[in-house]
């Protein structure tokens, strides 16, 4: 018997692709691994967020209020949402509102009361507003503002919420949890263009500009000199470093990027306004610019018939003691000779210390004594041998000094000061000195620039060019930073050049030297150093690599608490005077060669 109607069963064959792992798409990867929406807050995996809007603003708004909520060093979404309004409703509007007000102001002095600021300002507003929109000035927007931000513990969201309320509550602008629509608040502030909390605040054009913050800062002053252009806005960068709380300026910058010339176009233009200007050159290179200007040029060598006395003093002034200025440099000196002796224990420091005193002495050098007559009868170091060799355990100290009193040395370390610092334009060259004794002969130079500065007051700037020589002993280097320390009182601006950035930043005195200079110019930067100078001023990623592509003569210029992109710029008569490239010195040789006929 056959039943039609039962068929035979047929085999369901299962298509491979249902058994094969799904693709991973670019938002499997993005997306949380979970999201909890609770009324305060978000928790996306493992980390939190919670979300603000601001409900009330004072009456009168400062360009870039938001900055400082911008540059917190934490992680947060922040948008803000322009609905315009019409005009035409916004005057109806207004009108209704000026004659409220007004009358209200009628009302009372009908009464005989005492007038109401309150109302008076109010109305004057509402005028003001009302003709700057009937011309067209203004326009009127609904504002939403709105804040994301994000913490690893709602301990740590807790924290940054103090901070906002701190910068903005002192600024009159409150802020509020979008509670119940956190969800609402983290996608208003997502880059979706969605405005779903719906707070708004009604605001004119003008106000609402303040709440751009990418402002550039303009450095343009009646005072100072021409460093160079603003690169944000093209405006001129005029500044006097006098100004600021102290005129110490640092400068950083990879060999061939242009510090030299930027410094000697600063010296040019400062030696104008009747700066006096000092240089230490490493490599002398200034000597140029100082036969231009009328200046001295030391060049300080071994063979050199330019001389510098270690033992020299200043001359006290009036609100010194002889006393105070005699002990202060027989303690540099005692760093000076440990730099010269290779080190000293600390019993040679004792013996050092107490044969300086007595060499001094010897001379009739003492507090007692008339610090006017103290010129005249100045040590050298051959005294201070001849006082070492009187003493008890000075043996080796005698052997090693000797070196500095006898032979070739002796020719620089031995003999008296013979030179001037009259001119306004001084600069002290030891290109041709031995590399082992640059470091000595930078700290001599410096100590004898540092007496003359504390002998008179006069507005000065000291170039200290490659740094990073005095930097690599530690008694040169604390002296350098006593020096940036102090400088104010005596009217002086020290500028510390240096393209050794590690070996400046080695010693313990590179940061508080930093710290202590209020101008501070970074010029291009090479990639080994750039993470150190991005840690040690701060910078942001945009300014870290724009040291690092920027061109020849630009850079970061800070001035106290203003940072700007700069661009140093030079006439053609002051590039004559100041360029370093060696195919410009050739042209203008050759260019004067031709002129003379030659």
């Amino acid at each position: 018997m056959k039943f039609p109607f039962l068929k035979k069963k047929k085999t369901i064959e299962m298509p491979e692709k249902i058994f094969e792992a799904s693709t991973i798409e670019a938002k499997d990867i993005i997306a949380p691994s979970s999201i909890e929406i609770k009324p305060d807050h978000i928790k996306l995996g493992e980390r939190f967020t919670k979300s603000f809007f601001i409900f009330s603003y004072p009456r009168y708004l400062s360009t870039a209020w938001l900055s400082p909520v911008i540059n917190l060093d934490q992680p947060m979404d922040i948008s803000f949402h322009a609905h315009p309004i019409d005009t035409g409703q916004v005057l109806k509007q207004l009108r209704k509102k000026v004659t409220e007000v007004q009358a209200e102001i009628m009302e009372k002095e009908e009464k005989g009361l005492i007038r109401d600021p309150v109302l008076e300002t109010a109305y004057q507003d509402l005028e003001n507003l009302r003709d700057s929109l009937q011309t067209a000035q203004e326009k009127m927007f609904k504002i939403g503002l709105y804040l994301t931000v994000y913490g690893k513990t709602l301990e740590e969201i807790k924290e940054v919420e103090i901070t906002l309320r701190s910068i903005l509550e002192s600024r009159l602008i409150y802020i509020k949890p979008t509670l119940y629509q956190q969800k609402e608040g983290f996608n208003s502030t997502s880059p979706y263009g969605l405005d779903q909390i719906q707070v708004h605040t009604s605001m004119n054009t003008e106000p609402l500009s303040s709440i751009f913050p990418f402002t550039s800062f303009d450095l343009s002053s009646n005072d100072g000199i021409l460093y160079g252009i603003n690169m944000h806005n093209n405006s001129l960068i005029l500044f006097d470093r006098f100004s600021l709380e102290n005129a110490n300026e640092v400068l950083f910058g990879k060999a061939g990027s242009g510090k030299s010339y930027c410094i000697k176009l600063e010296i040019l233009r400062s030696l104008m306004l009747g700066v006096d200007v000092i240089v230490l050159d490493p490599e002398n290179e200034y000597k140029t610019l100082s036969d231009a200007v009328g200046g001295s040029f030391f060049n300080i060598s071994l063979a050199s018939p330019n001389h510098i006395n270690p033992f020299d003093l200043p001359i006290p002034r009036e609100d010194e003691e002889p006393e105070d200025v005699l002990r202060s440099n027989i303690i540099n000196l005692v760093g000076l000779l440990r730099i010269m002796l290779g080190g000293l224990s600390p019993e040679e420091d004792g013996i050092v210390d107490r044969a300086l005193t007595e060499t001094y002495a010897a001379k009739d050098i003492t507090p007692e004594t008339d610090p006017a007559t103290w010129k005249d009868k100045i040590p050298l170091m051959s005294d201070f041998e001849q006082v070492l060799e009187g003493m008890e355990g000075a043996e080796s100290l005698v052997r090693r000094v000797r070196k500095f009193t006898k032979g070739t040395f002796a020719q620089f370390f031995n003999q008296p000061t013979n030179i001037s610092m009259e001119k306004p334009f001084v600069a002290f060259g030891i290109r041709d000195m031995e590399d082992e004794l640059r470091p000595m002969a930078m700290f001599i130079i410096i100590r004898y620039i540092w007496n003359k500065v504390r002998s008179e007051m006069k507005k000065r700037i000291l170039v200290v060019d490659e740094a990073w020589w005095l930097m690599r002993t530690e008694d040169s280097a604390s002296f350098l930073f006593g020096m940036c320390k102090r400088a104010r009182k005596y009217w002086l601006g020290v500028t510390t050049i240096t393209q050794d950035v590690n070996d400046f930043m080695k010693s313990e005195y590179g940061k508080p030297i930093i710290t202590n200079s209020s101008l501070q110019f970074l010029m291009k930067q090479s990639p080994a150093t750039i993470e150190i100078i991005q840690k040690t001023f701060n910078l942001t990623d945009e300014e870290k690599y724009l040291l690092l592509e920027c061109e020849v003569g630009e850079g970061i210029f800070f001035a106290g608490q203003k940072r700007v992109a700069i661009k140093v710029m030079a006439s053609y008569a002051e590039d004559q005077f100041i360029t370093t490239s060696p195919e410009e010195i050739v042209k203008i040789k050759r260019a004067k060669r031709e002129l003379a006929g030659e």
